[in-house]
């Protein structure tokens, strides 16, 4: 009797990892479920999403539970307008951005005669309607190619589907350093959008990228969500790549990690003493810390000497008198971001 097997349902192409896109379901947010009063350009939630804020009112943006019905989907980005900018300036921007390692890209074949189209689609949904523009940025060659979107209906989710066309100048470095942006506008200034949409591959002339753009900061009545954000080889898009909590995580920890370091040292002398951290996952590079949650024991410095490395780091102190003490520790975040 000959045995043939049957495909499990939604897992079997899960394991490919067409996906360009790292988090874009919106599933974890290690910094913060949400934030407010932001003017200004960093990674603030969701993991892996930057926004580029510049004189474009002010923002709460979150992890919202807001998602298209009957989608699979627990998470949205929102972007919600606290205080509004109607008369943006030239220079003003807000927008969305993924970036990416060029060693990740090389299937891509970008400056080749082969080069991949990419197609793009995502899920949607905004209280201010009309165009909005997205962006493929090559920041390796300065290149650039940008296309439009219409969210026709209010506070209804919508899904999108854009198509690239493929590169053939400009070839993406082979490291592990930003090579490449998908930019997702939500207004811009004059700067961007005096000119003339760059609707096929470009070298970048700011005042192309984002022409026709909607102002989403001209009212604090605005709102704007996103989920199932896929961004894949080819030109046409397939269903969103669900993949499991676990490996979504650990895809965002090679940026972004927060973890817990508690140690008890009993100091019987003036001493210096060493903790060595590893990490898992390797990170993309040797990353930086924030160490303003951490505390230490009264007989040891209040301040120590954080050494890191993509798959570890060192804490060293040094004590400040002889006697048993207990040295604490707290919560080390670390970011290795594009």
């Amino acid at each position: 009797m000959a045995l043939s097997k049957i495909p499990s349902a939604g897992f079997q192409d899960n394991v490919k990892f067409r996906n360009i896109i790292i988090n874009g379901g919106m599933d974890l947010a290690q910094r913060n479920t949400s934030v407010s009063s932001i003017t200004t350009t960093a990674y603030h939630t969701v993991d892996r999403w930057y926004n580029g804020i510049a004189t474009a009112g002010t923002w709460t943006i979150s992890q919202s539970t807001d998602v298209p019905t009957g989608q699979g989907f627990s998470s949205s980005l929102k972007m919600d307008c606290t205080t509004a900018n109607a008369s943006l300036s030239s220079g003003s921007l807000l927008n969305i951005q993924q970036r990416f390692e060029g060693q990740n890209l090389q299937y891509l074949k970008k400056g080749t005669s082969n080069a991949e189209s990419l197609t793009l689609s995502f899920w949607v949904k905004s209280s201010k309607t009309g165009t909005y523009i997205a962006e493929l940025f090559d920041n390796d060659n300065s290149r650039n190619i940008s296309k439009s979107y219409t969210i026709n209906s209010a506070s209804t989710w919508e899904k999108k589907t854009i198509t690239f066309a493929g590169d053939t100048t400009g070839a993406l470095d082979n490291d592990n350093n930003r090579s490449f942006n998908l930019d997702m506008w939500l207004a811009a200034g004059t700067d961007y959008t005096s000119g003339t949409l760059a609707t096929s591959w470009e070298s970048i002339t700011s005042a192309n990228r984002a022409v026709g753009q909607v102002n989403l900061a001209d009212s604090t009545s605005n709102e704007w969500y996103i989920t199932g954000v896929q961004l894949e080889a080819g030109d046409t898009a397939s269903d969103f790549e669900f993949l499991p909590h676990d490996v979504n995580l650990q895809r965002c920890k090679r940026y972004y990690t927060e973890t817990d370091v508690n140690y008890r040292i009993q100091c019987t002398h003036v001493n210096t003493y060493k903790i060595a951290y590893p990490l898992s996952p390797t990170m993309r590079a040797a990353p930086t810390g924030d160490e303003t949650s951490m505390t230490f024991g009264s007989v040891v410095g209040s301040t120590g000497t954080l050494t890191t490395r993509d798959n570890g780091f060192t804490y060293e102190h040094t004590t400040t008198s002889s006697g048993a003490s207990t040295m604490h520790g707290g919560t080390l975040k670390l970011s290795a971001e594009l």
